[in-house]
């Protein structure tokens, strides 16, 4: 990527030489030649947010931003991509949508994220941090803002307006108002679960933080996954609910079999507080982690009895098979012989193919009109 800064070598993580999807869009460069024609002072506290791969951060790292991503493969590939370009550790501050942000911002750039929700919670939660001279820039791709994402700015951060469209990518120019009487935070949202997921999860409650998918309500996948989950092991036993999400299918198998010691795993920290929060209001008793990674790196190989997976099939804007196929692999190397891989996906996706490729054969537990749950076991 071509920067004002000079030139930058990025890659996404895990860095796959096949992947043809670059780690920079035309709303990183955009926003970037925005900053630098306009000579805007990166004074201060520089913070970006949503920085996708790691490309703003690290074009701005003689600056000493400070980057605020939900995504541990966003932070591993911006750790990468300043090695590559020989920026000294510690030279970025690296948080997550968890921690605390900082006291005060000079400089607040904003890649505008999928969910409307999490970027209605970043902004809430570092309003209190500008002032009437705070930078405020958003970017995008035309197709990511709409008048939603203007209203949210307008009413969390003070007066907005935009740029003109280059190479489909827009800027947001936010303006601070000292004086605006900003809403209250409505995150984590809270909900109780409907009647037809059975009687063990009846009226039972999730908890979602914002850029969880479905924050409001369960999502039809999940409520057909929960439908058809396996039964009780009656004995202890390792369960790992890969891509955990809000954590309701690893919760419905922890109260449904007490003895098992259950793994949440997701790469976002949102998820991973969410599930962490939705087992906790249930009662949950058994053994549990809670765990932010790619996927199952670090669980020990034939170490895991059940895994139970709901595969995304988006990376940001983009259709990929790429993470089904990491979760598969990884799901065929930690399960023990006989261990079992349950998964639900859509139909038309296709994953009894690459499920009986990776296993030998696989099993069509249920399926509608639009879903179908599969078991895999291990030989």
């Amino acid at each position: 990527m071509t920067t004002p800064w000079g030139e930058q070598v990025l890659t996404r993580f895990p860095e796959d030489p096949r992947d043809r999807l670059r780690a920079w869009d035309a709303s990183d460069e955009y926003l970037l030649g925005h900053l630098a024609e306009r000579e805007v002072p990166l004074t201060g506290t520089v913070v970006a947010v949503g920085d996708r791969w790691g490309a703003l951060v690290t074009a701005l790292a003689a600056h000493r931003p400070v980057q605020i991503t939900d995504s541990h493969l966003t932070r591993e590939a911006t750790r990468l991509n300043l090695e590559r370009a020989g920026v000294e550790p510690g030279t970025v501050r690296l948080l997550t949508t968890q921690d605390p942000p900082p006291d005060r911002v000079d400089v607040l750039l904003v890649r505008v994220p999928k969910s409307l929700g999490l970027l209605e919670d970043q902004l809430l939660r570092l309003a209190p941090a500008l002032h009437e001279d705070t930078v405020v820039v958003g970017a995008g791709m035309v197709k990511e803002i709409h008048t939603s994402t203007l209203r949210l700015f307008e009413r969390i951060v003070g007066p907005t307006r935009t740029s003109l469209a280059v190479k489909k990518a827009r800027l947001i120019f936010a303006t601070p108002d000292p004086a605006l009487r900003r809403p209250v935070s409505p995150w984590p949202l809270t909900y109780r679960l409907p009647d037809d997921v059975g009687p063990l999860l009846s009226g039972r409650t999730v908890v979602n933080h914002a850029g969880v998918f479905c924050a409001d309500r369960l999502d039809v996948g999940t409520r057909f996954f929960l439908r058809h989950l396996p039964s009780a092991g009656g004995g202890a036993r390792r369960v790992v609910d890969l891509g955990c999400g809000n954590g309701v299918v690893g919760t419905a198998m922890a109260l449904a079999d007490p003895g098992a010691e259950v793994l949440f795993t997701d790469e976002s920290f949102q998820a991973a507080a969410s599930a962490e929060a939705t087992y906790k209001a249930n009662g949950a008793t058994g053994q549990a982690e809670f765990r932010v990674g790619d996927g199952l790196t670090g669980v020990p190989d034939g170490s895991v009895d059940l895994v139970l997976n709901n595969p995304p099939f988006h990376s940001h804007q983009a259709t990929t098979d790429a993470t089904a196929w990491r979760m598969f692999t990884g799901a065929r190397r930690v399960l023990r012989p006989g261990g079992e891989l349950w998964v639900v996906g859509n139909r038309h996706l296709g994953h009894h193919v690459k499920l009986k490729r990776l296993f030998g054969d696989c099993e069509l537990v249920a399926g509608d009109s639009r879903f179908v749950v599969l078991r895999a076991v291990r030989a």
